[in-house]
């Protein structure tokens, strides 16, 4: 894996790996790009099957951070493996990257985040209770620690970002669902009950990957919708991708001004 990628991009040696969500997939425009791979080309990489993953590695800057942009990610439900980001998230902590800051769409649970809202993830609720980390070794690094998994400094400095951009960022819980049906009304319910302000199908996994691998997480949630229940109507897959493709700016801006502020 390394030697694809340093046949790539000799001597590129990126501090930040980026996860890029449903529909927010065009931050790579914000990227001086050094080079750019598809999954396909990189052994151990997830091969993702969702519209809005491009399912492309792009190595490069911004402002004066090396950054790897994963452009697409892998989610449980697609093939019924916690574990599809793992050979991924492994290659960019043996890259050299220090932090994993990931994006995702995400229904809210709170009516004073509708959608078009951004919110920086502080902690979340593995309520699929799957773990990629299922059958890893026989040793205890299995066992993560995830107190402060979602790191605080970052979770500040992402809020600053916001700031800085004029975006209006909103913190808090997010719950993972395996997917790939919405959630019912009544788990939302019961989602909120337990603390939860968003609710998606990824990023839990990874987050635990990442921390596994020694890597610092950093997270953003764009709103897409509010979960079922809250107001009426149904919920869709061309529905998540419209609106992150309209609110998709406001997430570039805090994530172009986290990263050039980040070295």
């Amino acid at each position: 894996m390394n030697d694809v990628l340093e046949r790539a991009a000799p001597g590129f040696r990126p501090k930040v790996a980026v996860i890029l969500g449903s529909g927010l997939g065009s931050f790579v425009e914000e990227v001086t790009v050094v080079a750019a791979l598809a999954y396909a080309d990189l052994p151990g990489f997830p091969r993702p099957t969702v519209g809005g993953h491009a399912g492309r590695l792009v190595l490069g800057h911004v402002g004066p951070t090396p950054v790897a942009v994963l452009q697409g990610r892998a989610h449980y439900y697609e093939r019924g493996r916690a574990d599809d980001m793992k050979g991924a998230i492994d290659a960019m902590a043996r890259l050299g990257c220090e932090t994993l800051l990931q994006t995702n769409a995400a229904g809210s649970l709170r009516l004073d985040m509708p959608p078009g809202a951004v919110m920086a993830i502080s902690d979340h609720i593995n309520f699929a209770g799957i773990n990629p980390l299922f059958g890893v070794g026989s040793g205890d690094s299995r066992f993560v620690d995830m107190v402060d998994a979602y790191d605080p400094a970052l979770r500040g400095k992402l809020r600053e970002a916001a700031q800085a951009a004029n975006v209006v960022c909103h913190e808090g819980v997010y719950i993972f669902f395996s997917g790939p049906s919405f959630e019912t009304p009544a788990e939302i319910r019961a989602a909120r009950v337990l603390g939860a302000d968003a609710v998606g199908m990824s990023t839990a996994p990874e987050t635990i990957l990442a921390r596994h691998a020694g890597l610092k997480v950093a997270a953003l949630s764009l709103m897409t919708n509010y979960a079922a229940g809250l107001v009426p109507g149904g919920l869709g897959h061309d529905q998540t991708l419209a609106v992150a493709a309209a609110a998709a700016d406001k997430v570039r801006l805090v994530l172009r001004t986290f990263l050039e502020r980040y070295a």
